[in-house]
């Protein structure tokens, strides 16, 4: 069966347009699978059915887009979900928090927090809602994590692959392996 997804991924130029919309979709709706799909479609590259060289920038734009969906939701809504969610007195202490580390450390929070589900869409969320931490310094960081992030994700996925070209599954299961 898992060959039977392989062949049908592999023989598609469709394929790098879904790996780009599941990262860009990620990044702002955490419950998509990103890292899979990366993972996934490096392991098809690896058995030699995707192209490396196209599946990685894919990835990247992908995130980098979707990131970027994220800081500007939280610059234009940003207002709104604090007034709603963050009323209380210890709420406003960790925004308060979360504003100062962005301030200090900003460039590092977005590069690590692009590899931990669901802290990405919060980092880049605040990172567009407080006023300190510009889109300019957001976008040189964000696109330094993208690059990393795809590379990172689509070549574990094409170790495992290219490990096991005639049972593509089990390279589905080293990437996996790998990235946890």
């Amino acid at each position: 069966m898992f060959e039977s997804i392989v062949d049908a991924v592999g023989s598609s130029s469709w394929t790098y347009v879904i790996v780009f919309v599941i990262a860009a979709l990620d990044a702002f709706f955490p419950v998509v699978p990103s890292e899979a799909t990366a993972i996934a479609a490096g392991v098809v590259a690896g058995a030699g059915d995707l192209r490396l060289e196209l599946l990685i920038p894919a990835a990247a734009l992908g995130a980098f887009v979707g990131d970027n969906i994220s800081f500007g939701l939280g610059h234009f809504l940003g207002d709104r979900v604090v007034n709603r969610f963050f009323k209380g007195e210890k709420a406003q202490k960790r925004l308060a928090w979360a504003q100062r580390t962005l301030e200090a450390r900003g460039g590092y929070l977005i590069v690590v927090a692009r590899f931990i589900p669901g802290g990405r869409t919060v980092t880049t969320f605040t990172a567009g809602f407080v006023e300190t931490f510009p889109w300019r310094r957001f976008l040189f960081y964000d696109a330094i994590a993208c690059a990393i992030w795809g590379t990172y994700t689509v070549m574990l996925g094409y170790l495992g692959g290219a490990t096991f070209k005639e049972e593509p599954w089990k390279g589905l299961l080293l990437g996996f392996g790998l990235a946890l």
